[in-house]
Order: C-alpha cells, then sequence, then structure tokens
C-alpha cells in the first residue's frame, strides 16, 4: 500500500511539474504594456521562471556583450556581471547570489526573470498566462512621458512613428540631454530636406517629441546633419546640431551621441517597440 501510495505521489508531483513547465513555455511576456516576442520562451526550473536575457535586458536598457567568459549588463551608471551555471552574479561590483543559476539553450543565455526585475527597479506581475514587467516612467519636469514620436523625411514623403517603452525614452532623454555641446546661433540654412539644403547647411534626421498622457509634447529635440562635399570634406563645422524646441536654442551634438540613438531605434524597431503611425513615402 504504501509503495503505491509513493508510486501515486510521485506521479502527481511529474505531471504538477509538468503543467507548471508547459504554463511558463506559454506565457507571453510584455515590458510596459508591450508583447515581447522571444525565440526561447521562459520556463520554470526550480521555481523559478526563467527568461532569456537578451531581449528582455535590451527591452530594460541595458546594453548585453560578453567578456573572458561573462555576460555583461550595462545601463547608464550600473554594471552587472554573470557568468554560465554560476549562482554568483555582480551588481556594481558587489557580489550577489542567485536563486537560479544562467544556462544556454538554444543559444541563448536564460537567466532568472525576478533577478533582472529587481536589479533594474522593476515590478513583475504573474496573470495566468502572461508575464507583465513594468519599469519606472520617464518624468521630464514633473510630467509623466507616455509616449515618443519620431518624424523623419525622405526625398519623397515622409514617416511618423511611436517609440513605446519606459527604457527606451529615458535612455534617448538621458542622450539628448547629456550630449549637448555649446550653444551656437541659429545656421543660415537648415531643412528637412537633404537634396534641398548647399553644401555646408544642415538637414533634420529626425524630430523628436516626448509626449504625456493627453498627446501633447513636453519636450522636442531636433537632430541636423551637416551637408559634406563629396570632393572635399567641409572642416570647422560640427557633423551634428541639435535643436531643443522648449528654450528656442540650438547646440553642438556629439557624433557619437547622435549614433547611439538610431542605434536604440534599431533595437526598439526590432523588438517591437515602434509603431508606423503614417508613412507618406511612396
Amino acid at each position: 500500500m504504501k509503495k503505491i501510495c509513493s508510486g501515486i505521489f510521485l506521479m502527481l508531483i511529474v505531471i504538477l511539474t509538468s503543467i507548471t513547465t508547459a504554463t511558463a513555455a506559454s506565457s507571453q511576456l510584455k515590458v510596459d504594456g508591450m508583447t515581447v516576442q522571444t525565440d526561447v520562451k521562459p520556463e520554470i526550473k526550480n521555481n523559478r521562471t526563467m527568461v532569456p536575457l537578451r531581449v528582455i535586458s535590451e527591452n530594460l536598457g541595458a546594453k548585453v556583450h560578453w567578456s573572458d567568459g561573462q555576460v555583461i549588463l550595462t545601463q547608464s551608471e550600473m554594471k552587472v556581471s554573470l557568468k554560465l551555471n554560476s549562482s554568483k552574479a555582480t551588481v556594481n561590483g558587489k557580489t550577489v547570489l542567485l536563486d537560479a543559476k544562467p544556462y544556454l539553450k538554444n543559444g541563448r543565455t536564460i537567466v532568472p526573470l525576478r533577478f533582472l526585475a529587481e536589479t533594474f527597479g522593476c515590478k513583475v506581475q504573474y496573470d495566468h498566462l502572461t508575464i507583465t514587467i513594468d519599469t519606472e516612467p520617464l518624468m521630464i519636469k514633473g510630467v509623466e512621458v507616455k509616449a515618443l514620436l519620431h518624424e523623419y523625411h525622405m526625398t519623397m514623403g515622409g514617416v511618423v512613428e511611436q517609440i513605446n517603452g519606459n527604457a527606451y525614452m529615458e535612455e534617448m532623454h538621458r542622450i539628448f540631454t547629456k550630449n549637448m555641446g555649446k550653444k551656437i546661433k541659429q545656421p543660415n540654412d537648415y531643412t528637412w530636406s537633404v537634396h534641398s539644403t548647399v553644401i555646408g547647411g544642415y538637414y533634420k534626421m529626425g524630430q523628436y517629441d516626448f509626449l504625456n498622457k493627453e498627446g501633447s509634447s513636453i519636450a522636442r529635440y531636433d537632430l541636423y546633419s551637416l551637408v559634406q562635399s563629396s570632393d572635399k570634406p567641409l572642416t570647422g563645422q560640427p557633423d551634428v546640431l541639435i535643436y531643443d524646441a522648449a528654450v528656442d536654442q540650438w547646440y553642438e551634438f556629439n557624433k557619437t551621441a547622435s549614433d547611439s540613438i538610431y542605434s536604440l531605434m534599431e533595437t526598439a524597431t526590432r523588438n517591437g517597440f515602434v509603431t508606423v503611425i503614417s508613412n507618406t513615402v511612396p
């Protein structure tokens, strides 16, 4: 009789574990209300929800790279290091213990969700088959930012798209405000179209509007690029300018920072955090 009971008990454990694992594998991941698509689904290991590192970290505003057998996450002033199959991690140089070890699956690094959430100050909620991760909203002048509009023009027509995700908006705002150079006068020649701008003038690469919940602009930054000559590159002029619409002021802008904005846009687009509002390009 004891053997029969033990067998039944063991079977129940196996069934419950299978159900829990299957539920986790079919769970939908959302970050700031946006559904995140992953090629490796969440799963349960040792009663911990495990998720793919890169796609979650990127959507929480962290950059991911490998160095000396470690995966390094960087976000603003934060640096996190993890090793595969190790229960130890470092956060800004301090060692912390993980309740589940990172591992590889289908070429993806899988890590405990709660560790990522707590490290980056996020809230995690479980509701049936949905795992929701909420990050802190971006505040500008005490007003919460709900969305970021990006507009750019081509030879004919233009595109308006909305960037979602608090981490993306916060990082973009940080790049804009931290990389303004010295104040300058308004350029003599500037326009939306590179084809109607003279050599030495500036064309508008993009306009970025941070919007409140009513859809009104809280802050706006326009990036302009110098129109160069293919025969003789210009010297003595900044390659990139930024216009701060809130204070009606032009500044020199860091070229590397400008490249970072476009890299961030590519990441947000790849991860499904960019929605095209209008597209008039033929």
